[in-house]
């Protein structure tokens, strides 16, 4: 038995009930499935080889940057313009090449804050659309991060979009308590660490609210996570807590079920092996990674550019010959993939780590 068994589809991009049976599965066996952001048509592949041969579900997601840097940077972004044209392009692309991968891949759009709305609702508008047209949504999932606002303010506004995706049976991740850090514009580096930590009344209440809409949801709770890398000691993570909001749930719903929330971990580069494990146990199914694949990109043409370094500084002539051309190596699609190689290694770890490799 394994994902392929309970989904309706097995391969390309998965949407509505077969995603809660990957996530239930996920919790069921205690993996959770790498959410790597993409930028580009080279970080997508990077990312589905390394799911591909390790017979593993995937994750793949594009931050309202990363969907602009899509459509590309000479696009005007007012109104949120390149970042819509670009999250659509990018889901057009992942939804026509993750089929000859063979895996199932969750096609989802990563934070948006307040100030983002506009970019979500283009997103829903092209769901909306495509919906018409294939009977399902563009998007496997997005996710609304309201969590700077007020918490009833942003419970209420999460439900308003649960109730616009539900017709479509589209997955929603909503977060509340701050990840601290900064990631993609938004910077919360000067929060106070007691607000990074979210209480179990909160998730209590986000999850009678919205169970009431819609059973295709996920919370990215906040127990000390932070984007990015920085020195450890600085904030401490505190994954139990994610137990504990379990069980509160479950106590006060009346239900059988152990894990009842679908928690998602945010802020997870730097974090030990030992962490994600914990937290994995506690009922996430999705753990979020950029910062990290963003350097393992950049490795491998960093040190194919400086093995390479005497044949690449001119077209002709190099140490062996000055009549030798240097086409083939200067050529993007031979030290892009040096890039490609390098992220999708990491995230095969990843996939290691969070016990998703061979879950097919």
């Amino acid at each position: 038995m394994g994902v392929t068994d309970i989904l309706s589809r097995k391969s390309g991009v998965i949407v509505g009930e077969d995603v809660k049976k990957l996530f239930q599965y996920a919790q069921e066996k205690v993996f959770a499935v790498p959410a790597i952001n993409v930028t580009s048509s080279s970080t997508v592949v990077a990312s589905l080889e390394a799911a591909r041969d390790a017979k593993s579900p995937i994750i793949l997601q594009v931050s309202q940057g990363g969907a602009a840097y899509f459509a590309g940077k000479g696009v005007s972004n007012d109104g949120q313009k390149a970042s819509i044209v670009g999250a659509v392009a990018a889901a057009e692309y992942i939804r026509a090449v993750a089929p000859a991968y063979g895996i199932p891949v969750v096609l989802h759009s990563d934070h948006c804050a307040k100030k983002l709305l506009p970019w979500l609702d283009g997103m829903l508008d092209a769901d909306e659309a495509y919906f018409k047209q294939h009977k399902e949504p563009l998007f496997s999932s997005h996710m609304i991060d309201l969590s700077e606002e007020e918490v009833e303010w942003n419970i209420s506004t999460t439900a308003k979009y649960l109730e616009r995706a539900r017709p479509m049976s589209q997955w929603l991740e909503m977060e509340i308590g701050i990840t601290g850090g900064e990631e993609d514009g938004v910077n919360n580096e000067s929060v106070e660490n007691n607000a990074l930590y979210t209480q179990p009344e909160d998730i209590l209440n986000i999850y009678n609210r919205l169970s009431k809409i819609s059973p295709y949801f996920s919370i990215a709770a906040g127990f000390g996570n932070t984007h990015g890398v920085y020195s450890p000691g600085n904030v401490k993570l505190h994954p139990e807590l994610l137990s504990k909001h379990q069980d509160y749930v479950a106590e006060k719903i009346g239900s059988k079920d152990k894990k009842p929330v679908f928690f998602v971990f945010h802020g997870g580069s730097g974090s030990s092996k030992q962490e994600f494990k914990e937290a994995i146990s506690y009922g996430v199914v999705k753990v979020n990674l950029d910062t990290d694949m963003q350097y393992a990109y950049l490795q491998g043409i960093r040190d194919y550019m400086s093995n390479k370094k005497d044949y690449i500084q001119t077209q002709v002539g190099n140490p062996d010959g000055k009549d030798k051309p240097n086409k083939k190596f200067y050529d993007p699609r031979v030290w892009v993939r040096e890039g490609e190689k390098t992220m999708s290694a990491r995230t095969k770890e990843a996939l290691d780590d969070f016990a998703t490799a061979g879950q097919l």
